[in-house]
C-alpha cells in the first residue's frame, strides 16, 4: 500500500527554528521529522511512500538522492568517483516517490497532483509531514478496510486548535476545521483513503484544501470514520513543540519510536 505524505507547506508559524529547512526536514534526534513519520509506516511493512513537495522541494530530494552516503560509511576514489560503502541501512527496501506538487498549492491540490501514481491501488495512507504517534498502523488500515468508508481519519485526545471531530456509531457526524473551543477529539492526521474519494470530491482547484473543502464533504455523505487512537501523538507546529519533540528524543523517551 502507498503512503502518501504532504511535505508542501511553508510552516509560517516555526520559521524561528529554521528558514532555511522546509518543516519536513526539521530534525529530531539528527534524522529529519520525515524520516520518523515514514519509520513509522515502516515497522508496519508500508515501505512505499509519495511525497508531496513544494516549498523548498529540492531540499527533500536532495537528502533522499544522498540519503545512502549520509547514513553510511564509504571510500570513494576521488579520481574515478567510485565509491564503496561499508554499511547497510534499514531502508533499503523503501520506495520514495518525490513529486512537485506545487508551492502554492493546498492540500487537496497536493493530493489531485499525484493522483496518477495511485492508478494500481484502490485504498492509500495520507499523513503530513510534521507528526509522530505512537500508532499502529496495520490496525488502522484493518479498519478502514473493513468499514467500506471512502475516508478513515485518526482520532486523537485535542490540543484546542486543530479540527475537531464529533463522533456517532464510529461514523463521522461533524467535522469542524480548527474551532476556537475543542472537547472532543481531533484530526491526528493519519488518514487512509479509497481512490474513489479523490474521483468524487476532488477537483484539481490549487486552493482545495483536505481539511476545508474535501473532508467535510466526506462527512456530510457519511463517507468518513473514525479510528481512535488512545496513545500519544505530537505535530511540530511551534518551536516549542519542536523542542520537546527533541527532548523526548534525546531522553529516550520517544513515544513514537517501535524500531
Amino acid at each position: 500500500m502507498k503512503v502518501v505524505i504532504l511535505c508542501g507547506g511553508q510552516g509560517t508559524r516555526i520559521r524561528d527554528v529554521s528558514d532555511i529547512l522546509p518543516k519536513p526536514m526539521l530534525p529530531v534526534g539528527g534524522k529529519p521529522i520525515l524520516w520518523h513519520i515514514m519509520k513509522i509506516y515502516a515497522q508496519h511493512g508500508f515501505k512505499d511512500f509519495i511525497l508531496c513537495l513544494g516549498y523548498k522541494g529540492w531540499v527533500i530530494k536532495e537528502y533522499f538522492l544522498n540519503y545512502r552516503a549520509k547514513n553510511s560509511d564509504f571510500t570513494i576514489n576521488l579520481g574515478s568517483k567510485d565509491v564503496s560503502y561499508h554499511s547497510q541501512n534499514d531502508e533499503s527496501d523503501w520506495n520514495v516517490t518525490c513529486i512537485d506538487t506545487g508551492e502554492a498549492s493546498q492540500t487537496a491540490a497536493r493530493l489531485w497532483n499525484v493522483r496518477e501514481y495511485l492508478k494500481n491501488t484502490d485504498t492509500f495512507c495520507v499523513t503530513y509531514g510534521d507528526g509522530v504517534a505512537d500508532i499502529n498502523i496495520t490496525e488502522l488500515v484493518e479498519e478502514h478496510k473493513n468499514s467500506k468508508r471512502l475516508l478513515t481519519i485518526t482520532g486523537v485526545k485535542p490540543l484546542g486548535r486543530f479540527g475537531e471531530i464529533e463522533v456517532e456509531g464510529g461514523t463521522i457526524k461533524e467535522f469542524n476545521e480548527k474551532p476556537n473551543v475543542s472537547t472532543g477529539i481531533i484530526n491526528g492526521g493519519f488518514m487512509v483513503f479509497r481512490k474513489k474519494a479523490i474521483e468524487k470530491y476532488f477537483s484539481g482547484q490549487v486552493d482545495q484544501s483536505l481539511e476545508a473543502d474535501v473532508i467535510p464533504h466526506i462527512v456530510k455523505d457519511k463517507q468518513a470514520g473514525v479510528f481512535q487512537h488512545p496513545g500519544q501523538w505530537q505535530c511540530i507546529d511551534t518551536p516549542r513543540e519542536y523542542t520537546q519533540l527533541n527532548r523526548l528524543w534525546e531522553a529516550n523517551k520517544a513515544f513514537w519510536k517501535k524500531w
